[in-house]
């Protein structure tokens, strides 16, 4: 694995960092030695993550940004190095499928808007039909989201957190009923204490 400054910073992206005054704090982020793999704080920030970002290139150059979601854990850690995803039907117009077939590179971005986090991903995909590989397929299968139809694996050349300046927090609907749960509660005892205390009341007069 790379430091993913090594793939990032092309010359053009140096020329620009020192034009700009940052490249000597990035040169020594890229002299630091590579990680060997996704270590536990990495692994744990990927299987909670119930969707993510993932660019491919056409054949004619062009970017294509594409989002997965489905239930927590549905991208897996296959290898402290490999990811792997099922796909299931769905518009049916195969933009990162086709790009795949000429060119194998991504760029996956993975956000937790309530803590302003984000993981950034460089590697290398592949996607083949389900029935190429059973024990690949069922090990990347999840219940209740139909039949599988492809899977898709991703070798990681490099990651890298980003910093959370500009990360909009976002709230899912779970998120929000864990957040306001201890909240709920207590309206919920105000309202239970109001009406005793109401009936109290009323067999006082």
């Amino acid at each position: 694995m790379k430091q993913f400054g090594e793939i990032a910073f092309t010359d053009a992206v140096q020329a620009q960092q020192t034009r700009h005054g940052s490249r000597e704090a990035y040169a020594g982020m890229v002299a630091r030695p590579a990680p060997d793999g996704f270590r536990d704080s990495e692994t744990a920030f990927i299987t909670a993550r119930d969707s993510f970002y993932m660019a491919t290139v056409s054949s004619d150059g062009w970017p294509y940004v594409q989002h997965r979601g489905g239930p927590k854990g549905f991208l897996k850690v296959l290898t402290p190095t490999r990811l792997g995803f099922a796909d299931y039907r769905g518009n049916r117009q195969y933009v990162s499928t086709g790009n795949l077939q000429t060119e194998k590179r991504v760029s996956l971005f993975l956000m937790d808007y309530v803590n302003k986090r984000r993981l950034k991903l460089l590697g290398h995909a592949s996607v083949q039909d389900a029935d190429n590989d059973p024990a690949l397929a069922a090990e990347l299968a999840i219940d209740g989201q139909g039949k599988t139809e492809r899977l898709f694996t991703i070798e990681i050349e490099a990651f890298d957190w980003n910093c959370p300046q500009f990360i909009t927090p976002r709230f899912t609907e779970d998120e929000l009923a864990t957040s306001l749960s201890p909240t709920l509660d207590e309206l919920q005892n105000l309202r239970q204490e109001n009406a005793l205390l109401r009936r109290e009341l009323g067999r006082g007069e």
